[in-house]
């Protein structure tokens, strides 16, 4: 037998929702932890010990929850900011722009003049260095790398590239 009665448990609630109301700062958290912790003093009758104050063992039921709980949350909340952190390193930008964007690559690769594709193509996909761009398409190095500048700078600007393709016919320069 677990030497107290419901009435016993009864005279105690008064403080432990007082105690439960000051761990907690909430009404409705507070009755929640209470009948959690007579749910597990019922559970656990068996481990009262009639020289203890009923009191002191319920209140120290409740107290033990509310830090389990609280454990609880806090581990929650590190696991789903650990999560969140995860997931940042694993989103991908969005696939569609980055379509787009190479496709405008290759469009504007496709719209250089040959010499320039041939020698961008050689150094910058195939990894050659000047000189063995230079000697594979028979030219001086420092053709090379003039054409290399001038092929990268229609990459970064093709608005600038096309516009010196452009040819007004009639009509005043705007300039």
């Amino acid at each position: 037998m677990s030497g107290w009665t419901s009435a016993d448990i009864e005279r105690e609630l008064p403080r432990m929702r007082a105690y439960a109301r000051a761990l907690t700062r909430d009404p409705v958290a507070a009755d929640d932890l209470v009948q959690e912790a007579l749910l597990r003093a019922y559970e656990r009758a068996a481990t009262y010990r009639a020289e203890h104050a009923l009191r002191s063992w319920l209140l120290a039921i409740l107290h033990n929850l509310f830090i389990d709980s609280k454990r609880r949350e806090g581990n929650e909340q590190r696991r789903n900011t650990r999560i969140g952190q995860l997931q940042e390193g694993l989103v991908a930008p969005a696939h569609q722009e980055h379509v787009v964007h190479l496709r405008e690559i290759g469009a504007r690769f496709e719209g250089l003049p040959e010499e320039h594709r041939a020698v961008l193509s050689l150094i910058g996909v195939q990894g050659l260095s000047y000189q063995e761009a230079a000697t594979t398409l028979g030219v001086p190095v420092g053709t090379v790398m003039s054409r290399l500048h001038r092929a990268r700078a229609a990459l970064r600007e093709p608005a600038a590239a096309e516009a010196t393709r452009l040819h007004i016919v009639g009509g005043k320069d705007a300039s």
